[in-house]
């Protein structure tokens, strides 16, 4: 049995008891026995433990005067020890006060003895200074270098002490001036040695002056034996390849200072303490140096090529590829001084500097490319059909040229230039727009508007809704460029620029990191010029902090009006059939007449007279438009709706799109027939009493037709027939509730006398 739980912390009596009758499930033993029999065990385990408790209680009884004897003891001993402290430090504190003087005695003559050490010394130094200017031109003679850098290192060690002597200025030029004969007598070998890498010699030329402390003039001696050997690999490079273009040959100079780069590197750690920066120097004075200079190159190789931003983008990236690589072999070397740190941001910046010039007129070269890619787009033609499927088919030829623009822009600034991109897309959006707005005029009077009255032609009208799909595509392309260009402009530049939000920050960290190092100072590295800087600054800011950020705002607004435009073109079609049935309404003969043919009395009932042409022809020309507009304005086409919420049709002013499309178009014809019948009725001069109750005539029939469709007259249609119902008596008693205008003419048509 095991008794090893009762010692739990958590013990649970009911557990122990299950799992005790859970081993006993396979014996024949009744439940009644086991429990007997592990009572009995219980009982003796308690007895047991008893026993054992009362042993120990009974052996730590007899050791308790023991132990109580031994602590007395240990306190005994306690208090011995603290007298006899007490004791020392009393006896030290007399020794302090009997020695206190001797002591101070002791120092005095201590600093006495060293202050004499110190002038034995500078006497000494004094006379070694005569001694070691007495043979030194026997040293340079002899041509020891050992022995004439150990006889400068000791005139050297000399001057310190003596300068206070009244000739210290002309003994520092003098021993200078020996100097100058050592490092002129080493010059041919140290040029040797650093031209054939010899690893001994070099190191000990380093030990000679760096003892004379002239290390930073043999750091120029390496700096400019390197530099002419990598300026002769250039002059070599370039005569070699005379007859090929700059992107063929660039990549071999680079490779040839990334060599120079791992080679030098290696062997320097092993001679200078700043292998790392004099390597940097040199072949940053390097790019600065050749001749023809990196910039000239780069501006005689862009002027050759018809595409300039290919060409600059591909020679860009051939540096950038360089720099990455400088990135990769400088890390584990550069410390964190701040000296090693500017010789690295001086290589980059020499490396980028030959595309200053074409980053900061960025804008304008793209700008130039936009357009050349815009009067390659076709949008006129002779006939409506192809002019409308050419101007469909602008749209996605003319976004291609801007996702091109915007995809150079990362590649060739890394987002630095969206400031000169955004101002080439306004260009060269503002110029699309212009060109489809003369388009639409020319639609216009291909189309004879004005002259068009069958009412059975619905392919222009077919047209015109085809240019809206248009419009609404130009928006939703827009959209998207639009959220390209922000997206891009904060992954690139907008990382390095200025501060961004902690939500911006989370999102950016997400994809990658947003630490700078000195290979990711853009906007430093490809911006000289200040105000291009706080540009780009000042438009980051404006999309971080914009609610609702756009960087393309003007030209929505141009796709926007032009959606309008053609919006009114679609309508002026649609409502041209109705403008010829109600254009000279009001001059017709009906108005005057004082019966119909003479044949009938004036005063027959209104209800007896029947709707005229004009009017059932407007009517059956409104109950076909239904089933003329909806298979060219279903719901499911997103260009449509997008075109009609930000291009209002004319006689409407919707807040959302409905469902159906077609109800807004039904609704803007219908209104649109209204204003204009209303309007017409208006220029009637004079109308006889049957003539009045024939327009209430055609007035009710209209209704009843808009009552049929599920619309309703305008307020102004119903005052209209509401005025000419009115008996004249009742006449004054209206016009109070109707506009001064309306009533004033409806009475002057009549020849009705007002109040």
């Amino acid at each position: 049995m095991d008794y090893s739980k009762f010692l739990d912390d958590n013990f649970d009596a009911k557990e122990w008891i299950n799992n005790a009758f859970k081993t006993q499930k396979d014996s024949t033993t009744s439940k009644d026995q086991y429990a007997t029999t592990l009572v009995m065990k219980l009982q003796m385990f308690i007895q047991e433990v008893n026993n054992v408790i009362e042993e120990g209680s009974q052996q730590a009884l007899q050791n308790m005067p023991r132990v109580l004897r031994e602590i007395d003891a240990v306190t005994s001993e306690a208090k011995l020890l603290q007298d006899q402290m007490r004791a020392v430090k009393e006896d030290i504190e007399k020794v302090e006060h009997d020695t206190a003087q001797s002591m101070e005695t002791l120092m005095k003559l201590d600093q006495v003895k060293s202050r004499m050490k110190d002038t034995s010394h500078a006497l000494q130094e004094a006379d070694n200074w005569t001694t070691l200017s007495a043979n030194v031109e026997e040293v340079f003679q002899s041509q020891d270098i050992s022995a004439i850098s150990q006889k400068l290192v000791g005139m050297q060690q000399s001057l310190q002490m003596l300068v206070d002597v009244p000739d210290y200025e002309d003994r520092c030029n003098h021993l200078e001036s020996l100097k100058n004969r050592l490092e002129a007598m080493l010059s041919p070998q140290l040029v040797a040695a650093f031209n054939t890498q010899s690893l001994e010699s070099a190191q000990g030329y380093v030990q000679v002056f760096s003892d004379i402390n002239r290390l930073q003039q043999l750091n120029k001696y390496y700096h400019k034996c390197q530099k002419a050997k990598l300026l002769d690999i250039w002059k070599k490079t370039v005569d070699e390849n005379s007859d090929k273009s700059m992107v063929e040959w660039l990549p071999g100079f680079y490779d040839q200072l990334l060599s120079t780069w791992h080679t030098q590197i290696t062997w320097c750690s092993q001679v200078f303490s700043n292998p790392a920066r004099l390597v940097c120097d040199v072949l940053t004075d390097t790019l600065l140096s050749v001749d023809p200079s990196l910039p000239l190159c780069v501006t005689t190789t862009v002027e050759e090529e018809s595409h300039v931003l290919p060409t600059l983008i591909e020679l860009k990236e051939i540096s950038g590829r360089f720099a990455k690589a400088i990135e990769g072999a400088t890390e584990s070397h550069i410390s964190g001084s701040n000296e090693d740190k500017e010789s690295v941001d001086n290589l980059l910046a020499t490396i980028y500097k030959p595309y200053h010039s074409h980053i900061a007129s960025y804008g304008q070269l793209e700008q130039d490319a936009l357009m050349a890619d815009l009067n390659n787009i076709a949008l006129d033609h002779s006939e409506i059909l192809d002019t409308v499927r050419l101007v469909g088919e602008s749209v996605t030829k003319l976004f291609s040229a801007t996702n091109q623009a915007n995809e150079r822009c990362l590649q060739l600034t890394n987002g630095c230039g969206y400031v000169g991109l955004l101002d080439a897309l306004q260009k060269y959006f503002s110029a699309y727009v212009m060109e489809f707005r003369r388009v639409l005029t020319n639609l216009r009077e291909k189309c004879k508007i004005d002259n068009r009255s069958e009412a059975d032609d619905w392919s222009f009208f077919q047209h015109s809704l085809r240019m809206i799909q248009t419009c609404g595509d130009l928006i939703l392309h827009l959209d998207e460029l639009d959220g390209a260009v922000i997206s891009n402009l904060l992954m690139s530049a907008g990382k390095y620029c200025v501060p961004l939000s902690p939500s911006t920050i989370k999102e950016l960290d997400k994809r990658g990191t947003t630490n700078q190092t000195p290979f990711h100072k853009f906007t430093s590295l490809y911006l000289e010029d200040p105000s291009q800087q706080l540009a780009l600054e000042h438009l980051i800011t404006q999309v971080e902090e914009g609610d609702t950020p756009s960087v393309l705002p003007e030209i929505k607004q141009e796709f926007y009006k032009l959606s309008e435009l053609v919006h009114k073109l679609a309508f002026d079609i649609a409502f041209a059939p109705l403008k010829h049935d109600l254009v000279g309404l009001s001059t017709m003969e009906i108005w005057t007449s004082q019966s119909a043919g003479g044949a009938v009395t004036s005063d027959l009932p209104t209800f007896s007279l029947s709707p005229q042409e004009y009017i059932t022809k407007i009517g059956q020309y409104l109950m076909t438009l239904p089933q003329q507009l909806e298979p060219f304005t279903m719901q499911d086409n997103p260009a449509l709706i997008v075109a009609l919420k930000h291009g209002k049709l004319p006689f409407t002013d919707i807040q959302e799109v409905p469902e159906h499309i077609a109800d807004v178009w039904l609704d803007s014809i219908s209104k649109g027939t209204m204003h204009t019948y209303s309007e017409e009725i208006l220029k009637v001069n004079t109308i006889t009493a049957h003539a009045t109750r024939q327009m209430i005539t055609d007035i009710d029939y209209l209704c009843n037709v808009l009552d049929d469709l599920g619309l309703h007259p305008t307020e102004n249609l119903k005052n209209i027939e509401t005025l000419l119902k009115a008996p004249q008596d009742d006449f004054n008693e209206l016009t109070e509730k109707m506009p001064v205008r309306l009533y004033r003419m409806i009475a002057g048509m009549r020849d009705l006398s007002i109040d």
